[in-house]
């Protein structure tokens, strides 16, 4: 399976200790099985630091990445239970003990959402629903070395 990073750099190794903890599903090595995620990422990310390139490294995983034995969190969409686990990832109590997490990327369209669930202004029922109108892109995060080490670096790409 290929999985893509967007960066402003190419990642041929990459690195766990760069990633900050208040993220989706915690401090850890992010990508995407969707070649335009990524892009949109490293356009971000691009915009963000001024004068950079927009790189999206590709990696090679075995298919059955999700299905050894390895701890792996997977969600199937927006759900209640992860929508807790980001909340409590962005709020920096993270659960951890994951080698793997699967699902939904809480991207800036989606956190306005999210944050109305923090302040209780709708219900995590209400919240789901209103998520559900949005195009949920999935990313999988890699959060031990064993993992990491599983990324087989094949190209970077500026986008």
């Amino acid at each position: 399976m290929k999985l893509y990073h967007g960066s402003t750099v190419a990642v041929r190794r990459p690195n766990l200790q760069r990633g900050r903890g208040t993220t989706d599903f915690g401090k850890g090595f992010y990508t995407t099985t969707d070649f335009n995620q990524a892009k949109k990422w490293a356009n971000l990310k691009k915009n963000r630091e001024g004068n950079a390139k927009a790189i999206v490294s590709i990696f090679e995983v075995p298919d059955d990445i999700l299905d050894t034995g390895y701890n792996v969190l997977r969600f199937s969409g927006a759900t209640k239970e992860w929508l807790e686990f980001v909340v409590n990832n962005r709020r920096g109590r993270n659960p951890g003990g994951y080698d793997l997490v699967m699902g939904p990327v809480a991207n800036d369209q989606l956190y306005a959402t999210i944050r109305l669930y923090e302040q209780g202004v709708v219900t995590a029922e209400a919240a789901i629903e209103m998520l559900k109108t949005h195009t949920l892109f999935d990313q999988l995060s890699f959060h031990t070395s064993g993992t990491i080490s599983l990324l087989h670096f094949l190209e970077a790409v500026e986008v």
